[in-house]
């Protein structure tokens, strides 16, 4: 398989001067002979059909006849085979913003994801040739380079999957953006784009089912929050119980420690603040 190559050639200042003489030599020659003027001015115009200037960040594919000769590179006013055949490739970032695709996670939930992409031409024959059009290749490939990752991935976990998954969409950022990128490179190598950065820009459960996982979402964080309140709530009780035991200041027996169990845990895991209630007789009204 052919490879990019640099094409060295003259330069266009150079050869303009020598345009110039040329055209003069020209013109005394039909001037005091009279003839020549056709072939002299085809001589002229193919001379003038070799300038051609390439940009900072641009690049010109060289072709004589359909062979591939050399990209030029360097950017200024240069000058080349009037038979050769320029095509202009830009070598700037350029960045692209997939649409908006929906896709199932790797438990099957509906999502809908999208892509930021900034990707340049690092092989000039790879993208001239080895593709029909690379700034659509990229855009397909985008496409479905995003659509395998969201397969491999679970959107989120949660504590009745059974097992947590270890990388999600939307809590391993960082992870799954290396991954997309290295995916895009891979698909992008044999079109000579080379990636600068890959990241998802778009991340959200489809509309069907938002709804629905807002909830479990919710459900989770307050069974979690439950969780750390029953558990706090049990320690404080424990040490309750053992500081008035190990200071004497009262004695209670079983029925009496698991009403004091129960008042505590009631008043310490409610969402309201609780009202307290006086007893100023014994323990016994």
């Amino acid at each position: 398989m052919k490879q990019e190559k640099f094409k060295q050639v003259q330069s266009g200042y150079m050869m303009l001067g020598l345009l110039a003489l040329l055209i003069i030599i020209m013109a005394y020659g039909i001037f005091m002979i009279h003839e020549g003027f056709v072939i002299m001015g085809l001589i002229v115009f193919f001379v003038i059909k070799g300038f051609f200037l390439v940009n900072p960040n641009t690049s010109k594919v060289l072709l004589l006849f359909g062979k591939y000769v050399g990209t030029v590179k360097e950017n200024g006013f240069f000058w080349a085979n009037p038979f050769y055949t320029k095509r202009n490739i830009s070598l700037r970032a350029s960045n692209f913003d997939s649409e908006r695709v929906k896709v199932n996670d790797k438990l099957g939930n509906p999502i809908m994801i999208s892509t930021i992409l900034v990707w340049r031409v690092r092989d000039t024959y790879k993208a001239a040739f080895d593709v029909d059009n690379y700034e659509n290749f990229v855009r397909i490939q985008s496409d479905a380079a995003v659509r395998k990752l969201a397969s491999l991935y679970p959107y989120d976990n949660f504590e009745d999957d059974g097992k947590e998954e270890e990388i999600t969409l939307r809590a391993s950022v960082n992870e799954v953006n290396v991954a997309l990128e290295k995916e895009l490179s891979d698909r992008l190598e044999m079109a000579g784009i080379e990636v600068l950065e890959a990241r998802i820009g778009y991340l959200a459960y489809a509309q069907e089912i938002a709804n629905a996982m807002l909830k479990r979402q919710q459900a989770t964080a307050i069974i979690a929050a439950r969780h750390k309140i029953v558990e706090g709530a049990v320690s404080m009780v424990e040490m309750a119980i053992n500081e008035l035991s190990k200071n004497g200041i009262v004695n209670l027996d079983e029925e009496r420690k698991a009403a004091m169990v129960s008042n505590l845990m009631v008043v310490l895991c409610s969402d309201k603040d609780a009202t307290p209630i006086v007893n100023t007789g014994t323990l016994n009204h």
